[in-house]
């Protein structure tokens, strides 16, 4: 079994000043909170229940959006991180929430949609030891943490902001760790930036041959909203899939639904009462072929 681990702290600063009264993860990518696209991955993959961490001024709003998941087929709970201290901090903050589950860590303003997603996460969680990390082929090397490959393809090397990149694959923001990932996080330094890094976590796993690596190709549209740019590049991508093919991305009742944590008549009551008279109220009905 595996629980799930959501990294929805941080300030932001490079969303000002849209995100100096809210959460980056609460602001909407085309037609749902970021905070949809995350939760939908884990849910993808099969793992019910969640840990959302958040800053502490913002819980009251995540909750009040998602309340103990119930709605959506799952188990939420809720802790905060107080200061941005790095992304491995999330496996300390989660330690009594994972108990001795393996754990899947996703970042909050990570999206990642492409055919063949449920599959790919499914087969890495059923197969898992050590460490799993997902890559995505980018144009722009030198901004992301950058994973070279044996001909085999095992990792050589991670390389954080590489000055002289040795390929052009992002590790995204989809971490598969073992339990001990909890103990190595605690005894991990500080970097030069004030933080513990996920890197260096990773490091460790691929010293101990432990290092498994999983790529989303070609067809697959990987999204880190950090950005103005990025996030208006994934609110115009998932307008487009749901524009032209009429599914929606991230639509949590429908994955729950599929997944059978949620029956017909809970989907039915969502789109009759909580989002009565919504687009997304007509598509849980459609979903279920009830135009009515």
């Amino acid at each position: 079994n595996m629980r799930g681990i959501i990294l929805a702290g941080g300030n932001g600063t490079r969303l000002y000043p849209t995100t100096l009264a809210i959460s980056k993860q609460l602001i909407p990518v085309y037609n749902k909170p970021m905070i949809y696209y995350p939760l939908s991955t884990l849910m993808l993959a099969g793992v019910k229940d969640i840990l959302l961490i958040t800053n502490p001024e913002d819980t009251g709003y995540f909750h009040r959006l998602l309340g103990d998941g119930s709605e959506f087929g799952i188990s939420l709970n809720y802790a905060v991180q107080t200061e941005p201290n790095g992304i491995p901090e999330a496996l300390t903050i989660g330690k009594h929430f994972a108990g001795q589950e393996n754990i899947f860590l996703v970042l909050g303003d990570n999206i990642v949609f492409g055919t063949g997603l449920t599959p790919l996460l499914k087969n890495a969680k059923d197969n898992h030891n050590g460490c799993s990390i997902f890559s995505y082929a980018v144009k722009d090397p030198k901004r992301y943490g950058i994973v070279e490959l044996t001909k085999d393809n095992r990792v050589k090397s991670i390389v954080e902001k590489p000055g002289n990149p040795k390929s052009n694959l992002a590790v995204t923001g989809h971490y598969m760790l073992s339990n001990e990932a909890i103990n190595l996080a605690k005894d991990l330094k500080k970097s030069a930036r004030g933080e513990t890094e996920i890197v260096d976590l990773l490091l460790i796993y691929m010293k101990e041959n432990s290092l498994n690596h999983n790529q989303f190709s070609r067809g697959f549209a990987w999204f880190d909203c950090g950005t103005h740019v990025s996030l208006l590049e994934a609110s115009s991508f998932v307008e487009t899939i749901e524009s032209r093919q009429g599914y929606m991305v991230a639509c949590l009742e429908e994955i729950a639904y599929h997944n059978g944590w949620l029956s017909s008549i809970d989907i039915e009551r969502a789109a009759n009462s909580k989002y009565r008279r919504t687009d997304y109220g007509d598509y849980l009905l459609n979903l279920l072929g009830n135009n009515r």
